[in-house]
């Protein structure tokens, strides 16, 4: 696996971009690059398990191996979900095995400076490179709207 960094600066405290992130509704919106029904379940606390799925019941489950509000977090990957059901990475996902996906948030000249990092197998590059900065474009976009 070969890390990928992807990073964004955001007219916005690191408090809200986190509450962007993290919070249902809008993990929801800014998600929708990497697939348009993706949401996440989680009481996001370390040690956690996390359900990043699709609508269909489909998608990954992950540990969150660390956290630090509005600074940090960072999880692991252990398998992948299949209409709702947990199942280890197969033969062909098993290079995801641990592979791990992070956000940090750094506070900036009253900016929050995003940077995501995230494991990635050679056949998922190019989508990570089109996916990722439009996705962190939506978290920038959500964070900076006026409430």
């Amino acid at each position: 696996m070969e890390k990928l960094t992807y990073s964004v600066e955001i007219s916005a405290n690191p408090e809200r971009v986190w509450q962007i992130l993290w919070t249902d509704e809008t993990y929801r919106k800014w998600t929708k690059p990497f697939h348009e029904t993706s949401y996440a379940e989680s009481d996001w606390n370390e040690g956690s398990e996390i359900l990043f799925l699709t609508e269909g019941g489909d998608g990954m489950y992950s540990v969150i191996e660390k956290k630090i509000p509005n600074e940090y977090i960072s999880y692991k990957h252990v398998g992948m979900l299949k209409n709702g059901e947990k199942t280890p990475f197969d033969k062909d996902g098993a290079d995801w095995t641990g592979g791990v996906e992070s956000y940090r948030l750094e506070k900036e000249n009253g900016k929050t400076l995003l940077t995501a990092e995230t494991d990635s197998v050679e056949e998922y590059k190019d989508f990570f490179a089109e996916k990722f900065p439009q996705a962190l474009g939506l978290v920038k976009s959500l964070a900076e709207e006026s409430d």
